[in-house]
């Protein structure tokens, strides 16, 4: 299965938008409408080498700091998504 591991920027949210969120029981971040921008792409074959990937770029010091997050997205998980012919969700 092959992985998408992505460094990305976390949007500040303020303290009101946090408020309404929680009350209102909705997301404050929802990245199929709104991803946080992209800092770095990288592609990996295995869940191994992703997770390696991802132990390293975590080492940024943006990463440490809580300014930038790490991803690691599946590509071709076929148990995510849409329901497929024969597979979960039918």
């Amino acid at each position: 299965m092959r992985f998408l591991i992505v460094r990305t920027d976390i949007r500040t949210a303020a303290d009101t938008d946090v408020t309404a969120a929680w009350a209102c029981g909705h997301r404050l971040r929802d990245e199929t409408t709104r991803p946080e921008p992209r800092r770095q792409v990288v592609h990996a074959e295995d869940r191994d080498a992703a997770l390696l990937l991802a132990r390293a770029l975590a080492t940024v010091g943006a990463v440490r700091s809580g300014k930038q997050r790490v991803k690691v997205l599946p590509l071709d998980d076929p148990g995510y998504g849409p329901a497929r012919p024969n597979g979960p969700g039918t």
